[in-house]
């Protein structure tokens, strides 16, 4: 007899997670391995692509690190081979690679402090692009053909509540009002393309078991000061940040059976930041 968390189960299924040694690809693509899909990991970080794979490998799972350059057509389709070649398959495509200016310590010591829209350059605009959208278009053209030959295959796409609203800027203002820097323009305008591509994609593929969703994660606590966890928290119905790993279930809900019934969708995991 089968139960509901079966369903669930991704056993003899091969999935690519691009950006997968970011913050929440490591957590998607544990996920994906602990529900019994084989894992590539796919980054332009390769040495730490590697390594998230060797942990999940360590761990007793099925994973592969491979170098991604998600805006090169060429470095797109030596994944996808390598990934046919090692597993004979491809699965489960999540979309996770992007660029996204963070105001965690780590990128503040970097000096990533993005500026006025009125002054924003464009040669960041047009590399934000590339990566966000021309790069999800990339890898999903690539991906989803050996999934064509097999009949069935499932696409997630990694959105972010600012592809819903316009940012709240006042989030990046400190306690005695010095201003971090601001959420810059590609950001919204590359997340709300990805909710677009997805439902074209979603339509595209109509009559067939190709299935095309969105998730969308609310801000994840990544050690960010305590102005801006206070600033953000304020802004949610559950009062705090995500924890990285409060996406996983989200996540292996689309890539697995039980969400069969579902495509075109976009599954918005914020504390509730977007329903007031």
């Amino acid at each position: 007899m089968t139960t509901i968390f079966d369903s669930f189960k991704l056993d003899g299924r091969v999935a690519v997670v691009t950006g997968g040694a970011g913050l929440l690809g490591r957590e998607f693509s544990r996920t994906l391995a602990e529900a019994g899909a084989a894992v590539v990991v796919a980054d332009i970080q390769d040495t730490a692509a590697e390594a998230v794979a060797a942990d999940l490998t360590a761990h007793g799972y099925t994973a592969l690190g491979v170098s991604l350059d998600v805006t090169n057509p060429t470095s797109v389709q030596a994944m996808v081979e390598t990934t046919l070649a090692r597993y004979g398959r491809l699965d489960i495509l999540v979309n996770s690679a992007a660029l996204d200016p963070k105001f965690d310590p780590e990128a503040l010591a970097r000096g990533i402090i993005p500026g006025r829209f009125e002054d924003f350059p464009l040669d960041l605009w047009n590399q934000a692009l590339a990566v966000n959208l021309t790069g999800v278009f990339l890898v999903t053209q690539a991906c989803v053909r050996p999934m064509l030959a097999q009949g069935k295959g499932s696409i997630i796409n990694i959105c972010s509540t600012y592809g819903l609203n316009g940012p709240d800027q006042r989030i990046y203002v400190r306690a005695n009002g010095q201003r971090v820097g601001y959420k810059p323009v590609y950001y919204t305008v590359t997340k709300a393309g990805v909710l677009g591509f997805t439902k074209y994609l979603a339509a595209y593929y109509a009559g067939t078991q190709i299935r095309v969703n969105a998730l969308t994660p609310g801000g994840v606590y990544n050690q960010h000061d305590e102005d801006f966890v206070r600033n953000y928290s304020a802004r949610t119905i559950l009062g705090r940040m995500a924890r990285k790993d409060e996406m996983n279930g989200a996540l292996l809900f689309l890539a697995s059976d039980a969400s069969s019934y579902m495509t075109g969708a976009n599954l918005i995991v914020d504390g509730g930041w977007t329903a007031w």
